[in-house]
């Protein structure tokens, strides 16, 4: 295929209305930002508010203020999943048209008991699969599974190389829409990617075992595969991952030094820029996803971190 013909890249970032954005999320927008203009693509930004009871209040309108005043200029509407539950339950409709999704009426605590996978993820055991058995049967709650069959998904992401999941081993069937009545993030996110035209995904590397889950779905729903790139995430002294949970400090006021920051951490060509338009220009013409680092967690700077 010749490059005319390639369709035009388009990234997002898709951060969840939780609290404020801190050092790992910069990271995550910088990468998702630098590698769609670089490609000379647009770059959107997604809120995944799909789960409405977590949403903090004001971080959705905190979010957009600090990416506009770290200057990223997004390209196109602000989407967000709270008004796009019609989307999700047409596709929940065609997969169960097709008898790939079945109702689920486990708890959670009735599935401590299942093996862990390596990601620390129950292996759903299959329980409801042929039927909600007659003890579980009067509960009115029940989600909605995947079958996964004897899928192997496998993929190269352009950073971590190749990867390969058997899901019934590995992940068992997975909810697809939740028993409180919301959709899963693994559906969720599919229709999203392919609503907004996504064709690049850059995001931390604690979802890439999420990714193999997210391909079944693609190719069920006959939608696209994006490309994928999972870049290092930050951890905290703790050894877990930066978040809000483990400590993480909001992103500061002045942006300067945070950018400049994220970019050493993901190990790009050094820039000493005297202003966020400076670091921008720079940033986008040296990109270099060659030079990122092939691991899935590093350090973050301990100023990204509470004491």
């Amino acid at each position: 295929m010749s490059e005319k013909a390639r369709a035009p890249v388009v990234g997002r970032f898709a951060p969840s209305p939780t609290g404020p954005l801190h050092f790992g999320s910069l990271v995550s927008a910088l990468a998702s930002r630098c590698d769609a203009l670089a490609a000379g693509g647009r770059w959107l930004v997604r809120i995944e508010d799909v789960d409405e009871p977590r949403a903090a209040p004001g971080a959705e309108r905190g979010i957009l203020a600090t990416l506009g005043r770290y200057g990223f200029a997004i390209d196109g509407p602000v989407v967000r999943q709270s008004e796009r539950e019609a989307h999700y339950g047409a596709a929940l409709a065609a997969l169960g048209q097709r008898g790939l999704v079945y109702p689920c009426a486990c708890t959670r605590r009735e599935l401590e008991d299942a093996p862990l996978s390596s990601t620390g993820e129950r292996i759903y055991p299959g329980t409801c699969r042929d039927g909600i058995p007659a003890d579980r049967a009067p509960r009115a709650q029940r989600s909605i599974r995947m079958r996964v069959g004897d899928a192997s998904v496998g993929f190269v992401d352009r950073l971590q190389g190749a990867q390969q999941q058997d899901l019934a081993r590995e992940v068992g069937d997975f909810v697809v829409h939740r028993a409180d009545g919301l959709a899963a993030y693994q559906l969720a996110v599919v229709v999203d990617d392919a609503l907004q035209g996504i064709t690049h995904v850059v995001r931390g590397a604690d979802l890439l075992a999420s990714t193999p889950r997210q391909i079944h779905l693609q190719r069920a729903l006959r939608l696209a595969t994006p490309s994928y790139l999972h870049v290092p995430i930050a951890i905290a002294a703790s050894g877990e991952k930066l978040s809000k949970q483990t400590g993480a400090r909001a992103l500061p006021n002045e942006p300067l030094p945070s950018l400049v920051a994220a970019w050493r951490f993901l190990e790009q060509p050094p820039c000493m820029p005297s202003t966020v338009a400076a670091f921008w220009t720079h940033a986008v013409r040296a990109w270099s996803p060659s030079r990122l680092p092939r691991v899935r967690m590093l350090p973050a700077p301990r100023d990204a971190c509470a004491v």
